[in-house]
């Protein structure tokens, strides 16, 4: 109508401005209403309908049919129990559009809806039909999905009735014996393990259903890989059912007490590892291989989760895209996202909750972390520990935040089995078609409290009088049966018996053992043993080859001219000098990290050029704005390099590059803070993951983090990596943490790392990059370097021998300041030949051997001194102190510090304050006097 209206108002203007068929149309019938009434006259005599109905009425029985497309979903009943925020349901009220039950039977169908199904005939039949499809037991809402093909395809999809599942009565039954398991499965450890922790499914148990028929799924497409994440919610029973962990593995996790352990009946159960010092059941994952009999066989991966529940989402991610990324050739990876798909199961709080989430779901459409479509389902239980839905959100739905992000969502009763099936294929076969992001809002309830200790009834008295009162989702499906002719009158009670004596007679075959002094395991030799016998060294001639291959361009490619001046002086400078600046030294080890066939992956905000603008490994022409990387040019290559500029997030990336490298082993994956500081941001998953995954879940990493450090007047925001915060994890040889002081060096410490990938002792690396350093000529480094030497973890002052029995000082420090005092002291080396200076280059492992043989070296030695230009309570000063006193304290040694005073913000914010307090750390530093921390 609106159209017509535009066309009519532009012929009253000029009758030749329009289509000839409209002016012939407008000379006949005159205006629009004229119009609809002489159509509507024609067709309603023809077809018996009234002639009466107004363009008006129409046009509001068109938007009422609309109406219920959009807003069908606020009338749905998908609450088994309770109810969700009140909504306002008017729009989809025919009474609010003016339209009485004769109106709309007096309506052809066809004048309103596109669509034809057996029976529906008038506007009163589509209104009906159409609410039985939005508004039942599942409802949909896809109008923000701002793609044309995508709403069609929903909207075919419902009308027609499609995405409805007809079910045989053997998969009925089926269908209910697979509720029955779960319910009876849970059931069972409630009885034998009473009051213990299981954070059990019931009134969710229809997730393990969905999760079988994704699974099932996947068997006929080209699916090799499902990697799945999710809270503790059901997790026990998505292990069993779905991951296939044995029913007495399990229960052997449960000990009765703190003395006994219960011991699986079979050998083969007890196979699954896990870390030294392990973690609760509820957070372990699993590994399973599915499907052998079937087309294309699956394995399925639950990622182990900690209780910050949606952190595991980015981490999943970074699995599913390292499954599908082909590495193991020049160039770029190449992706295949039919190989791999990821299933995200959320809790309804926390998916609205966790600002993880959002970030997560920004990657999902990135060059760099897109997984062709992501399969989430909100466990909806209605509450979050004791916070009800209006404390816990500003929105009327839990799973409104995906609306953002034009994601597609499916509302569905978690009572209505049937129901739930038909949402998890539309899920599926929306993800296959348009490799996008889809979620099931599952909403059920929650039988018991958060934990099996947990009484919900202080906190929601009325939700659960509504609970208490309602049957279990297998008791409502089995009646609905019943009712059908499907299922007998018993069939349910026996199918509930023969579920409980299966799990009795597993439990009963178990056996208890003493277990009179229980303690974590030890640590893996291979993480105990040193890395000094790691060869990282590079013949000249092949350094020489790789870096002219860093300066090829693809023919008639045209990068910036100044840009490209500065990176041929620092090529040149190496092949006609021989020395190598930082970004060079860079440069050299990934490339000879490519020539060895290992994949590098690096990523971070602005990695491509360097926050700093040193590293320049995304080239851009000028005038297609087409790119290139130099890495890809180099002949020498046998494995991919992928860099990625990330968007503006720290948890989402770093979890996301944490799970790439641990499902990527032989991958060394690479992830680089725009400042070192900018890591407070993704502390969870450097707490939760990186430190101590290892030790929890048996998860290696070989991941290398990069944050930018250092003093340099830039104020609190932009000086502090807080390497206290990763020394405080350090233990067990957990990762290294370093912070180098030479290009060589950290070509070396790179190199190191990838040689430790794919071994038993991968570890992650922490590494304090620098900052005005990368241009600073104390950075440069020869190529007899890198050409034949390694990584030193403490190295002396350049210019001195590694001990001095001149000394009386020995300065000990890490990082820029011990640049600074280099300075210094060559202003007057004569004036400070008492004074021995060490950097220490990796701070974890401690190489206290190495400080030792130094000490012992040095025979005139009075006073050791730790130089560090972080405040007193920061920094590594509370890390090494012990481990110096110890070193000395049976001497007559004083330790002394020198540093900043303790303070609660990293650094100050005046860039002259700044200064003067540098000049006189490094002044106190190589002046003999009193003062410091003494023994």
């Amino acid at each position: 109508m609106g159209y017509v209206q535009e066309q009519y108002d532009l012929y009253l203007e000029s009758e030749d401005s329009v289509d000839p068929s409209l002016k012939a149309m407008f000379d006949q019938y005159g205006a629009p209403t004229e119009i609809i009434k002489g159509q509507q006259a024609e067709v309603g005599s023809s077809k018996g309908f009234s002639s009466e109905i107004s363009a008006k009425q129409l046009t509001s029985a068109i938007k009422l049919v609309e109406a219920i497309r959009r807003y069908g979903h606020l009338k749905a009943k998908i609450y088994p129990v309770g109810s969700g925020i009140s909504s306002d349901t008017t729009l989809v009220d025919p009474k609010h559009y003016n339209l009485s039950k004769g109106v709309l039977e007096a309506i052809p169908s066809e004048w309103v809806w596109d669509s034809s199904v057996q029976g529906v005939v008038n506007a009163q039949q589509v209104i009906d039909y159409l609410m039985d499809q939005y508004a039942g037991t599942i409802s949909f809402e896809y109008d923000h999905v701002n793609n044309d093909d995508e709403r069609l395809w929903f909207q075919e999809n419902i009308e027609s009735g499609k995405y409805r599942i007809p079910f045989s009565e053997d998969e009925k039954k089926e269908l209910l014996g697979k509720i029955v398991d779960v319910e009876g499965f849970e059931n069972f450890l409630a009885k034998t393990f009473v009051a213990q922790k299981r954070f059990s499914i019931e009134g969710l148990e229809m997730m393990v259903p969905i999760l079988d028929r994704m699974v099932q799924n996947s068997f006929y497409d080209e699916t090799e890989e499902i990697l799945m994440g999710m809270a503790h919610r059901g997790r026990l029973s998505v292990l069993t059912s779905i991951l296939g962990k044995p029913y007495d593995k399990l229960f052997s996790e449960f000990h009765p007490s703190a003395d006994k352990e219960l011991v699986p009946s079979s050998p083969g159960s007890r196979a699954i590892t896990y870390g030294w010092t392990g973690d609760v059941k509820y957070h372990f994952g699993a590994k399973r291989d599915v499907g052998e009999e079937k087309p294309s066989p699956t394995k399925i991966t639950l990622a182990h989760n900690p209780s910050h529940l949606e952190f595991v989402n980015p981490v999943v991610e970074g699995f599913t895209r390292a499954a599908q990324d082909f590495r193991f050739q020049k160039g770029s990876p190449e992706q295949n996202p039919e190989k791999a798909f990821s299933i995200l199961i959320h809790g309804d709080a926390a998916f609205i909750g966790e600002g993880v989430v959002a970030e997560t779901f920004n990657l999902s459409a990135l060059p760099g972390y897109s997984t062709g479509g992501t399969l989430h389902i909100i466990a909806n239980n209605l509450v979050g520990f004791t916070t009800g839905q209006r404390q816990g959100r500003s929105t009327r739905y839990a799973s409104d935040l995906a609306k953002g992000f034009e994601v597609p969502i499916i509302h569905v009763n978690a009572d209505d089995p049937e129901a739930c099936i038909s949402a998890a294929m539309l899920a599926y076969d929306y993800r296959k078609k348009f490799r996008k992001d889809i979620l099931i809002d599952l909403v059920g309830y929650r039988r018991y409290g958060h934990n099996e200790m947990d009484e919900p009834r202080a906190t929601q008295p009325k939700l659960y009088q509504s609970i208490d009162k309602h049957p279990t989702c297998a008791t409502v499906y089995a009646k609905r049966l019943q009712q059908e002719g499907v299922l007998n009158e018993n069939t349910h009670e026996e199918m509930k018996e023969a579920v409980f004596n299966k799990l009795q007679g597993i439990y009963d075959e178990m056996t208890e053992s003493v277990n009179e002094n229980p303690e974590a395991m030890p640590v893996p030799q291979a993480l105990r043993q040193g890395l000094s016998d790691i060869e990282t060294a590079v013949p000249k001639d092949l350094l020489l080859s790789l870096n002219k291959g860093l300066l090829k361009r693809p023919e008639g490619f045209q990068s910036f001219k100044k840009l490209e001046k500065i990176l041929s002086k620092r090529h040149n400078t190496f092949e006609k000098e021989e020395k190598a600046d930082w970004a060079v030294g860079e440069a050299l080890a990934y490339a000879s990290i490519l020539q060895d066939g290992i994949p590098i992956r690096i990523t971070g905000q602005d990695s491509e050029r360097g926050t700093f603008a040193h590293r320049h490994l995304m080239l851009h022409d000028v005038d297609s704005s087409d790119t290139y990387c130099p890495m890809h040019g180099l002949d020498e290559a046998k494995a991919t390099f992928d860099i990625h500029n990330s968007p503006l997030s720290e948890t989402a990336v770093l979890g996301f590059e944490y799970g790439y490298s641990v499902k990527a082993p032989k991958t060394l994956v690479i992830w680089e803070a725009q400042f070192g500081d900018f890591a407070n941001a993704g502390q969870v998953i450097f707490d939760q993951f990186i430190s101590s995954a290892r030790a929890k879940w048996d998860e290696r990493s070989n991941m290398v983090m990069l944050l930018p450090h250092g003093y340099e007047g830039q104020g609190p925001e932009h000086s502090s990596a807080r390497v206290e915060r990763f020394l405080t994890m350090a233990a067990e040889n957990n990762w290294i943490v370093a912070n180098v002081t030479t290009s060589a060096q950290f070509f070396h410490l790179i190199r190191r790392q990838a040689a430790l990938a794919d071994s038993e002792a991968a570890r992650p690396l922490i590494v304090l990059t620098p900052k005005s350093l990368l241009r600073s000529p104390k950075v440069v480094s020869s190529i007899e370097e890198f050409s034949k030497g390694k990584f030193n973890p403490l190295m002396p002052q350049p210019g001195l021998d590694l001990t001095s029995t001149k000394a009386k000082r020995l300065l000990i420090g890490t990082g820029k300041v011990m640049v600074d005092i280099a300075e210094k002291m060559s202003e007057s080396p004569k004036k400070y030949e008492n004074i021995h200076v060490l950097r220490l280059e990796q701070i974890y492992p401690f190489p206290e051997k190495q400080i030792q043989e130094v000490i012992d070296g040095c025979s005139n030695l009075e006073e050791i001194v730790w130089v560090q230009e972080e405040p007193r309570n920061m920094g590594a000063w509370n890390f090494v102190k012990e481990l110096l006193f110890r070193m000395i304290e049976d001497s007559q040694l004083e330790l002394h510090y020198e540093g900043r005073p303790e303070r609660s913000s990293p650094s100050v914010g005046d860039s002259h304050i700044h200064k003067a307090e540098q000049s006189r750390i490094v002044k106190r530093a190589v002046e003999l006097s009193e003062g410091g921390e003494s023994k």
